[in-house]
């Protein structure tokens, strides 16, 4: 490789460089103070100029010279490839991902400079993160054409039987028809949410606001669903003011209770709202049937599903709880979820109390 070759070479020119600038210092600057000080103060017995070289040290000075120069041009090339030998594993490892490899990893070895290995562990990351992402893209595209192909193929099938004449063009036909594209709303709006908040551009408009009376406006809406589902609700609110963006929140809380009514067991399902040491907690917790242990780091991900619930009879779309992680960061907060000694599972949105309007 031309450039590794080049900075080789100046490695190995600039040390002899060194060596030789020393050499020459040493004893030029030896002969320069004997000359001096013969100069002013001459010895009366001795020849002026027995302070010049002979032969003999001309020939010694010379075998220094060399022996030093070897010595250094050695430690040099020993350098460089101490150097150069990560820099063109990163230098290859960059174009193959250049060409589309993104399995190409750089190495080091154990007698590679600090800095050079470092760099070599920061591109490791760099082309993992790239390999994760494009990986993630691919998922995301299968899953966006999995959701959607669902509703759009009752649609085309409902649509195509009342042309045809199959279907009685009745009431419950055009329920049924608009039931499919609420679901497609639902799930564009779901997609642009998690997309923005992803790239950092979601945005929420923070104010003061009676939380506790809105969520209590919301689950009155709600709680007839949750009924009809063997849900019974109950609410423990902390009646006070809190910053936040509550259309923001109120959509968490039922992309939550939404998830419950389609994945938990029927019973009781608790609503809180409290606040304490800076921090505003919105928590809902049913009685069952828990989250396995191994999903619930990825409960939050979008289309993820745990075992018990990835028939697409139970619907949903994947990206409910997605959604209510990306309002949670948006309010610079968090969202939990853990299991209940009684079975049941907690999910868990914090914020902070202080909050500057965005």
């Amino acid at each position: 490789m031309k450039t590794s070759n080049s900075l080789s070479r100046q490695i190995i020119l600039s040390m002899s460089a060194v060596v030789l600038c020393v050499i020459a210092l040493a004893l030029v600057g030896s002969y320069v103070f004997y000359a001096l000080l013969w100069m002013f103060w001459p010895p009366s017995d001795l020849d002026v100029n027995e302070w010049l070289p002979t032969g003999v040290e001309w020939a010694w000075m010379a075998l220094i010279t060399c022996i030093s120069l070897s010595m250094g041009a050695v430690v040099a090339i020993k350098l460089s490839r101490r150097i150069l030998m990560p820099l063109n594993s990163v230098a290859t490892s960059l174009r193959r991902l250049a060409d589309g490899d993104l399995d190409a990893r750089a190495t080091a070895s154990n007698r590679s400079l600090a800095e050079a290995t470092l760099l070599v562990d920061d591109f490791n990351s760099m082309a993992e993160r790239l390999k994760r992402m494009a990986e993630e893209q691919s998922f995301w595209n299968a899953a966006i054409a999995h959701e959607l192909r669902t509703p759009l193929t009752i649609l085309r099938g409902r649509l195509q039987g009342l042309a045809e004449g199959v279907f009685t063009p009745d009431q419950a036909q055009f329920y049924s028809l608009l039931n499919q594209v609420e679901g497609l709303t639902r799930l564009i709006e779901d997609l642009r949410v998690v997309g923005l908040a992803d790239n950092g551009y979601l945005e929420v408009h923070i104010q003061s606001a009676d939380l506790a009376d809105e969520i209590e406006a919301d689950a009155a809406l709600f709680e007839p669903g949750l009924l009809a589902s063997g849900f019974v609700l109950h609410l423990n609110l902390l009646k006070r003011t809190v910053q936040c963006d509550p259309a923001r929140i109120r959509q968490a809380l039922l992309a939550m209770l939404d998830n419950l009514r389609r994945h938990a067991t029927p019973g009781n399902v608790t609503v809180r709202l409290s606040s304490q040491d800076g921090l505003n907690t919105l928590s809902v917790a049913d009685e069952g049937p828990g989250i396995e242990e191994a999903f619930a780091t990825h409960i939050f991900e979008p289309f993820q599903r745990g075992e018990s619930s990835r028939s697409r009879a139970q619907g949903g779309s994947g990206l409910g709880l997605a959604v209510v992680r990306a309002i949670a960061l948006s309010h610079r907060g968090s969202v939990t979820c853990r299991n209940l000694d009684n079975g049941g599972t907690l999910f868990e949105l914090s914020w902070p109390d202080q909050l500057v309007a965005m």
